[in-house]
């Protein structure tokens, strides 16, 4: 098993000076924490527009500078949004991040899910699948020919060559966002290796890995000439502490990351709100004080404890063959003294038990080759896009009515 980091650059109300530029720093030196402690990867986001819930626009900037201040851990866009990107300027900034990186890029994609960041970049929900499927198909030729050019319904490039090409060959391991079970499935139809940012049980890991590895050996459909990257990953709430009540304080801004979500889920296109006309952090707090035990819960179900809770926890997850499991620890008002003592903690106590696990790759290559046949499993019981924080959390029309 794999673990990565996970980060939306989330900035809850209320902002003061320097707030955005105390988030940035200390997120790059919670990266260099994580690379000393030997996490495998980690992830961050492309979102616009998206007050407090992510300060994120420009992952390839953040991803660069911690090419600089890091030395093995893999640097992921955790997604590229391919819908308000012209396809030229991905492949371009995927190849020179591998090149600042020595070859570390791992290259995650997305659609986007809100009119509030599709609309400005001229692109909409009913397209955007679309787009995003030519925008493909136009950028691998892109890392390994000379000149290539695309005539297509949503980009028309003249032949020229783009350049400079990546370190690996033919281009950086490939995966796509994924936060319900429908485009877990999608991903292994396309080949792509499955960016599960959702909040599930163990028993839904089960089902929704049986899910991809199932499309991606049965129903394999490429959309462009690339490499397979057969890998599942699940993100999780985390906090490592010495005891679990601990853990628990130390991560009551955790479920802000889901309350948000959910929130927004309800407008129309999941709209945001107009700028400034909503506190999402009072909004938050509101909920947690009229719904304390579905909050208990959220954190219960969560990596959240000391490591001997976590420990139990992840045996779980590897019964289900989960390839990484994607640890948020940057969410909320989580502190950054916590977020790096919980790195550290994790990697010493829990870490070593569950890296390096040949039952797993026997496992994973006898699935890949056809050895081992997975059962189809019913998934109807695990479609929800939000996990288990199942409350209405905000009135539907004062979201809809918002653009």
């Amino acid at each position: 098993m794999k673990f990565g980091i996970f980060y939306e650059l989330q900035l809850p109300r209320p902002w003061e000076e320097g707030d955005e530029l105390r988030l940035y720093q200390n997120a790059l030196t919670q990266l260099e924490t994580a690379d000393r402690c030997g996490y495998d990867h980690a992830w961050v986001v492309e979102h616009h527009f998206l007050e407090e819930y992510s300060h994120s626009p420009s992952p390839e900037s953040f991803l660069a500078a911690a090419s600089q201040r890091t030395k093995k851990i893999r640097l992921g866009h955790g997604i590229f949004q391919l819908t308000t990107n012209h396809p030229a300027r991905v492949a371009e900034r995927i190849a020179v991040l591998d090149l600042l990186s020595n070859g570390r890029c791992e290259f995650g994609m997305g659609e986007s899910a809100s009119i509030t960041e599709l609309t400005p970049f001229g692109r909409d929900m009913e397209t955007k699948r679309e787009v995003f499927e030519e925008a493909v198909q136009a950028i691998f030729p892109m890392f390994t020919k000379i000149g290539t050019e695309h005539h297509g319904k949503y980009f028309d490039i003249p032949l020229r060559n783009v350049v400079p090409k990546p370190v690996q060959k033919p281009h950086p391991p490939l995966w796509m966002a994924c936060s319900q079970l429908p485009t877990i499935e999608r991903a292994g139809e396309n080949g792509f290796g499955a960016l599960g940012f959702q909040f599930v049980s163990a028993d839904a890991a089960h089902a929704w890995v049986h899910a991809y590895y199932n499309a991606i050996t049965k129903r394999l459909k490429k959309l462009a000439d690339y490499e397979i990257n057969p890998n599942m990953a699940l993100v999780s709430f985390f906090m490592c502490a010495k005891t679990d009540e601990e853990a628990r304080a130390r991560a009551d801004g955790a479920t802000f990351f889901q309350f948000a979500l959910r929130y927004y889920g309800q407008g129309q296109n999941r709209a945001r709100p107009a700028p400034g006309t909503v506190n999402m952090w009072d909004e938050y707090n509101k909920w947690k004080r009229d719904n304390p035990e579905a909050q208990e819960a959220a954190l219960r179900g969560g990596l959240i404890g000391s490591p001997e809770t976590i420990r139990k926890k992840l045996r779980r997850f590897r019964s289900s063959h989960i390839d990484q499991v994607i640890l948020l620890n940057q969410a909320g008002k989580n502190t950054h003294e916590h977020i790096c003592e919980s790195l550290e903690l994790f990697a010493q106590e829990v870490m070593p038990e569950f890296q390096h696990d040949p039952e797993h790759e026997a496992w994973k290559a006898g699935v890949m080759s056809g050895a081992i046949q997975l059962e189809e499993i019913d998934t109807e019981a695990f479609k929800d896009r939000y996990g288990k924080l199942a409350v209405s959390v905000a009135p539907t029309s004062k979201v809809a009515a918002a653009g």
